[in-house]
């Protein structure tokens, strides 16, 4: 349960992160946040069936998790909770995550070295912090093995999840295919997820697999 108010300060009581403000507060079980990201990557994951080695790309607002507007509330103990069953869910499939930064950094991208180097990614020199690359993105850049920031991804990932509507359309390649998951919403923050498959081509002729 979600109680949304104004927002200004951030505290836990007994693992619950309680936002209090002049008209009241939030209260979010980090937990069950966690959970719901741990769902939400599963399924979509289990519909695109990506080969070892794909680039799945995540944007998301952690202020709009917590039902705030983009940009206001970041918060790195939200950004654990999504970022930490995402990334475990990637590895055993040995996928690469791409994490989009906020327009502050021109939407750059966090890749590790390796995906970098296999996809050809233009390296730019930003080091993302929760005001300018935003609290998902610097949570993750922590946890990378070797973490490099890129310009962008060339329309080159896979697949995709955006939590609280943050636009990662342009990084995904043709053509992009909505994917209608069992939950719409990671905390209070909209989500939408996509995979992508080749280009049909040829004419009435032509014959084609069943993606």
């Amino acid at each position: 349960m979600f109680f949304i108010k104004d927002s200004e300060r951030i505290h836990f009581e007994y693992g619950i992160m309680v936002v209090k403000g002049s008209s009241g507060g939030i209260e979010m079980d980090l937990k069950e946040i966690s959970k719901q990201a741990e769902e939400v990557i599963e399924e979509l994951l289990d519909i695109a069936n990506l080969k070892p080695g794909s680039l799945f790309v995540l944007g998301g607002s952690t202020s709009e998790i917590l039902g705030k507007k983009v940009g206001t509330a970041g918060s790195l103990d939200v950004a654990k909770a999504v970022v930490d069953p995402i990334l475990e869910a990637l590895h055993k499939r040995g996928l690469y995550l791409a994490v989009q930064g906020c327009e502050h950094i021109n939407r750059a991208l966090l890749v590790e070295e390796e995906a970098q180097e296999k996809y050809g990614l233009e390296v730019v020199n930003v080091i993302p912090h929760e005001h300018a690359g935003g609290s998902i993105q610097t949570y993750a850049y922590q946890q990378f093995k070797n973490p490099v920031m890129v310009e962008n991804l060339k329309g080159l990932g896979h697949a995709g999840l955006d939590i609280g509507l943050v636009l990662i359309g342009m990084h995904l390649r043709p053509v992009v295919v909505p994917v209608r998951l069992s939950r719409n919403k990671i905390g209070e923050a909209t989500i939408v997820a996509a995979r992508t498959r080749p280009k049909m081509v040829g004419g009435e002729r032509a014959r084609y697999k069943k993606l």
